[in-house]
């Protein structure tokens, strides 16, 4: 694929005009034209900053084929923890952005109410041969205690993951629980359920 295309398809994709990317890339609006016209060929230093304003690696921007599974969009986050030792299963919408391997993510809803450790929290995951997640997330909320590690197993068609997170608890002590995502809260929570099936509620 010739990079003109890939700047208009990725450009397109990410619902940004031209004069977006021109401003996220430091170029003028009639250079992002002329990319995506074929009629120049940006430099390797615009390259670079064209890639990044697009969310992808300069060697996708160029064309060469990529087998990674890109995973940014919205999705659905489903959690086990617990409170006041009874279990408690919520979910919230986290935004993915994918750079490369590297996912941030960015709670959009609280789930539940903030005393009950409804918390924005942002975090990131990096993709490990398109099967592995593994990252880290913190509360956005001031100085809660929650923050933490996730890992997560990817299905082979990108559309659910399935895992762990461990973090503290008020007092002090390491807990863990079950952790899925999907697009919609329904298929998210029943990933929590399945792994309770499979591994016993532990």
């Amino acid at each position: 694929m010739e990079i003109s295309e890939v700047i208009r398809r990725r450009r397109t994709e990410l619902g940004v005009s031209q004069a977006d990317l021109a401003a996220a890339a430091g170029v003028d609006k009639r250079q992002i034209r002329r990319y995506e016209a074929g009629e120049q060929q940006p430099l390797f230093s615009v390259a670079v900053a064209i890639a990044k304003a697009l969310q992808i690696t300069v060697g996708e921007l160029a064309g060469i084929p990529t087998h990674r599974v890109n995973l940014s969009g919205d999705w659905w986050a489903s959690w086990q923890t617990s409170k006041d030792g009874a279990e408690v299963i919520t979910a919230q919408e986290v935004r993915f952005r994918q750079e490369g391997d590297v996912l941030q993510l960015q709670a959009v809803t609280r789930g539940i109410e903030v005393e009950d450790g409804g918390y924005h929290w942002r975090g990131e995951l990096r993709l490990w041969d398109n099967e592995i997640l593994m990252g880290w997330y913190a509360a956005n909320d001031g100085s809660v205690r929650s923050k933490g590690t996730m890992y997560f197993v990817l299905h082979p068609h990108g559309q659910e993951m399935a895992g762990r997170w461990v973090g503290l608890s008020y007092d002090g002590k390491i807990v863990t629980g079950f952790g899925g995502m999907a697009h919609s809260e329904q298929e998210a929570r029943s990933i929590i359920d399945r792994l309770k099936t499979e591994e016993g509620g532990k």
